[in-house]
């Protein structure tokens, strides 16, 4: 097996196994956040969703500072590197600003439509978007430079973080949805502050001025790329919390927060995968590494969705009590299908956007609004929305697929 190969199975074996570590002490938390009464942990799991739509713009960055890192050969790239790291941090920083103005002013109306009984969990929520926004530039680093040790060093120490502040403030202490968005805001903090440390090279040296016009000419396509991905990962949640009965949602959100973990499951391949495409692009050299993300992460995804589908019930038992087994049960193996295709999709989708074939963008965003229009259309029931998770999954494969391998 060639020094290449040895490489890439090697970096991927370490930050699947910290991926699934970490997989497994969120998996957890959802033991001790699954104490709380239905209706709080329906908006748990909303916020959590929400997280990941306010995030868009971070996976983009995080992104592209992956492909910035690795291109990163000499001093000038390296100068470069550090005065736009110095500038995004500040950027997002009023970006975050206008967001918390927006909810000042429109609090009771998110409140009322998301069924938040109590403010603070907003507020905590949104103190969390910030770390959510400065993450990804301190992890896009250490992707880029192929950091893989405190990239995933660093989601398990948040993970764990999270799960012992969840047990003390959920279950030893009786909190609510906004104790345990606080927990996750102190895993995030402290990930934060140990990723921004291993990358701390990347801004401390000397720097070049930003060039504002050129940098946002790479991260817009990133962003509405990605954020395509990220909206069909996330906005079936806040549509059901919505639209359903808030005693109810709390079934759907455990079988999908089972269905969305096979998304997490296999991204650690595409983490690897991407500065090593960004290389060869930038070197014009021939890479196989494409191809085996894609058949490791499709042989992945159909595992995981199979286990599923014989032992739909286990997941749920090893976290939730006996009430969610009879309604979120039935749920689990049609998430899990359905969400299959969606995690190949993303593999595509992080090879096009590290090739900059960013045609394919308008069309991926075209798929993510009318995903987001269908689910307004038939949510009407639980089946209804997995179904169109399902439709529109295939359809954004078969987009990617169009895009990446036509000639």
């Amino acid at each position: 097996m060639s020094d290449f190969k040895n490489s890439f199975f090697r970096q991927s074996g370490w930050m699947v196994i910290a991926t699934t570590a970490s997989g497994v002490l969120f998996f957890l938390v959802h033991k001790f956040a699954g104490k709380m009464p239905k209706a709080e942990y329906g908006v748990f799991t909303t916020l959590l969703q929400v997280i990941n739509l306010m995030g868009i713009p971070s996976g983009a960055l995080a992104t592209v500072f992956a492909q910035q890192a690795a291109g990163a050969v000499s001093d000038a790239d390296r100068r470069q590197l550090a005065g736009t790291v110095r500038a995004v941090a500040l950027g997002t920083f009023g970006i975050w600003l206008v967001m918390a103005a927006g909810a000042l002013l429109f609090q009771g109306q998110i409140l009322e439509q998301l069924k938040i009984t109590h403010a603070s969990a907003l507020w905590i929520t949104l103190v969390f978007a910030l770390s959510q926004l400065w993450l990804p530039i301190a992890t896009g680093v250490l992707q880029g430079t192929q950091n893989f040790l405190w990239l995933g060093g660093s989601a398990i120490v948040n993970s764990g973080i999270r799960l012992a502040a969840v047990f003390v403030i959920v279950v030893l202490l009786g909190g609510g949805a906004a104790g345990a968005m606080g927990a996750a805001l102190a895993g995030m903090a402290v990930a934060m502050g140990l990723a921004a440390w291993q990358a701390r090279g990347a801004f401390a040296g000397p720097r070049d001025p930003f060039d504002a016009r050129a940098w946002l000419r790479r991260v817009l396509p990133l962003t509405f790329g990605l954020g395509a991905a990220m909206f069909m990962l996330s906005a079936d949640m806040i549509v059901v919390q919505s639209v359903f009965d808030k005693e109810q949602t709390g079934y759907y959100a455990a079988a999908g927060m089972i269905g969305r973990a096979l998304i997490f499951f296999t991204a650690p391949l595409t983490m690897v995968m991407f500065p090593k495409i960004v290389q060869s692009a930038a070197r014009a050299e021939k890479t196989d590494v494409l191809g085996l993300t894609v058949g490791v992460t499709a042989l992945m995804g159909a595992c995981a969705a199979g286990l599923c589908t014989l032992f739909p019930t286990l997941p749920l038992r090893i976290i939730y009590d006996a009430t969610f087994i009879e309604k979120a049960g039935p749920l689990v193996p049609w998430f899990a299908w359905c969400m299959a295709p969606l995690t190949v999709a993303i593999v595509l989708i992080n090879n096009l956007l590290a090739r900059q074939r960013f045609a394919a963008v308008p069309w991926l965003v075209a798929v993510a609004v009318g995903y987001g229009i269908a689910l307004r259309m038939f949510a009407t029931s639980f089946e209804h929305v997995i179904a169109v998770i399902g439709v529109f999954s295939v359809i954004l494969l078969g987009v990617c697929s169009w895009f990446s391998w036509r000639k």
